[in-house]
C-alpha cells in the first residue's frame, strides 16, 4: 500500500506521458486521470446517470454509451453546461485517483493529472504529498503539436491557451522536469526521481 503520492502534471505536448511511461517502466503504479475520467462515465455508472439527468438521453450514442464528441461540442460552446459536467466527473475522477494510488504496491504511486493546475492544484487534491510539473518552453509546445498532431500553428496556440499558464503550472510545483530536448534524456531523469520519491517514502 503505497503510503507516498506523488501528482504529476504538465501542459500539452510536455513529455508528462512519456515520464509517466518511465515511472511505469520501473514498476511504479501510474493511475491515470484519463482513465478515471472515462470510468467515472462508464455504463452503468452513477456518474453516467448523472450526466442523462442533466443533459438528456441526446447525449448517448446508440450504444448507449456517452457521446464524447457530442458532449465535447456541446460543453465548449456552454460555460454553464461545462461547470455542470465537471461537478459530476471532477469528485469522480479524483476519488478514483485516490483510492488507486493508495491501493498500489511499492512505497510511493504516481497520480497523473494533466489538468491538476486548472482543476484545483492542491486545494482539489490534498492527499498528494509531492507535484511533479513537466515543464517546457511554449515553442517547443507549438513545434511538438506541429509534428505529433498535424495541426496548424493558429491551432496549436489555441490549445496550449485553452490550458494553465506556465506560471500556474509551475507556481503548484515540488519538483520541475524541463523537458526541452531529446527524449531519451527522461530516462535518466526518471530514475533520480524514483530514488527520490523512494527516499521521501521511506518512513
Amino acid at each position: 500500500m503505497a503510503g507516498f503520492l506523488v501528482g504529476l502534471t504538465g501542459g500539452v505536448a510536455s513529455g508528462k506521458s512519456a515520464l509517466a511511461d518511465r515511472f511505469a517502466g520501473m514498476g511504479t503504479t501510474v493511475a491515470d486521470a484519463d482513465v478515471a475520467a472515462r470510468e467515472a462515465v462508464a455504463i452503468g455508472s452513477e456518474g453516467l446517470d448523472e450526466v442523462v439527468a442533466a443533459f438528456g438521453a441526446e447525449v448517448l450514442d446508440a450504444a448507449g454509451a456517452l457521446d464524447r464528441p457530442a458532449m465535447r461540442r456541446r460543453v465548449f460552446a456552454d460555460e454553464a453546461a461545462r461547470r455542470t459536467l465537471e461537478s459530476i466527473i471532477h469528485p469522480r475522477v479524483r476519488a478514483w485517483l485516490r483510492t488507486a494510488c493508495q491501493a498500489a504496491p511499492g512505497a510511493y504511486a504516481i497520480a497523473a493529472i494533466p489538468l491538476l493546475a486548472e482543476g484545483g492544484g492542491r486545494l482539489a487534491y490534498p492527499w498528494l504529498d509531492r507535484i511533479l510539473v513537466v515543464d517546457v518552453p511554449r515553442e517547443v509546445q507549438v513545434r511538438r503539436l506541429l509534428a505529433r498532431d498535424g495541426v496548424d500553428e493558429a491551432l496549436a496556440n489555441r490549445m496550449i491557451d485553452a490550458q494553465a499558464t506556465r506560471r500556474e503550472r509551475l507556481a503548484i510545483a515540488d519538483d520541475i522536469v524541463v523537458n526541452d530536448g531529446p527524449i531519451e534524456r527522461l530516462d535518466a531523469t526518471a530514475r533520480e526521481l524514483d530514488a527520490q520519491y523512494r527516499a521521501l517514502a521511506a518512513p
